[in-house]
C-alpha cells in the first residue's frame, strides 16, 4: 500500500479533517496513550505538552493506501501501523488510527505524538520518507499485490518463504525473490507467447536463453544496461 506521512502542527485542523466524511463511512478505530478518547481533545493534548519543547510539528500524520483493486481486512492494516512505528521510532507512542471507507474499500490514516514526554523532546525521524517507500514495497511484496512501476527495483534481499534455488537466483542478479517472482508471473500474465514473454522481461533486465545440452530448455538470464 502506498504510504504518506508528514511531520506537522495544527492538530485542531487535523481532527476536523480526518472526521468529516464527504461520502465516507468514517471510523475512529482507535485513540491509545492520550487522556482524551476523542480525537480533537487528543490533538490539542499533544499540542499543550509540545508547548513545553522546541517543538513546532509536534505530530507525524500518516495515510495507508491499499491497492484500489484490493478490499484489506482492519488486521492487516494494523499489522502494518505496527511495522510502520517500529521502523521510525514511534513504539508506543500516543496515537489514532481512523479508517474512511467508501463503496466497500477502505483506507486508513495514523497520527502519532512525536513529543517524547518522560524526556520533554521530539522524536527525530530522519530520512522518514526513504523508510517509507522501503515499508511500501515490503507490503506490496508481502500480500502479492500488483507491484507499481516505481517500485520495481532492487536491493530488499530478504530471503523469506522462498527455497534456495530461488534466493541463489535472487542473489545472481541483485533482486528481491519476491520481485522477481512478480516480474515473471506479471510477463507470463500479459504475454500470448515466447516473443511477448521475451519483450516484457526485457523491461526488468532479463532474458530467455537456451541451455546448451539438447535436453535443456528455455532458462533465464540477466543483464545491465
Amino acid at each position: 500500500m502506498i504510504l504518506k506521512g508528514s511531520q506537522r502542527s495544527g492538530g485542531k485542523q487535523l481532527a476536523y479533517h480526518l472526521l468529516k466524511s464527504e461520502n465516507e463511512h468514517v471510523n475512529v478505530h482507535e485513540v491509545r496513550g492520550f487522556i482524551s478518547d476523542d480525537l480533537k481533545e487528543a490533538f490539542e493534548e499533544t499540542y499543550a505538552i509540545s508547548k513545553g519543547t522546541q517543538c513546532k510539528q509536534y505530530l507525524f500524520s500518516l495515510s495507508l493506501n491499499p491497492p484500489q483493486q484490493e478490499k484489506i481486512p482492519v488486521e492487516v492494516f494494523e499489522k502494518a501501523v505496527e511495522k510502520i512505528e517500529d521502523k521510525l521510532g514511534l513504539k508506543d507512542q500516543p496515537r489514532a488510527i481512523v479508517f474512511h471507507e467508501k463503496e466497500g474499500r477502505r483506507h486508513a490514516h495514523v497520527v502519532w505524538s512525536r513529543i517524547d514526554e518522560e524526556n520533554m523532546k521530539a522524536i527525530n525521524l530522519p530520512f522518514y520518507k526513504n523508510r517509507l517507500n522501503e515499508l511500501a514495497k515490503e507490503l506490496y511484496l508481502e500480500h502479492g499485490w500488483d507491484l507499481p512501476k516505481g517500485f520495481s527495483d532492487p536491493l530488499l534481499k530478504d530471503p523469506l518463504n522462498f527455497n534456495q534455488a530461488e534466493w541463489q537466483q535472487a542473489m545472481r542478479t541483485g533482486r528481491d525473490p519476491r520481485e522477481i517472482k512478480h516480474v515473471f508471473q506479471e510477463a507470463w500474465r500479459q504475454s500470448d507467447g515466447r516473443k511477448a514473454l521475451n519483450s516484457a522481461l526485457e523491461e526488468y533486465g532479463f532474458k530467455l536463453a537456451r541451455g546448451d545440452s539438447v535436453n535443456t530448455g528455455p532458462k533465464l538470464s540477466h543483464f545491465t544496461s
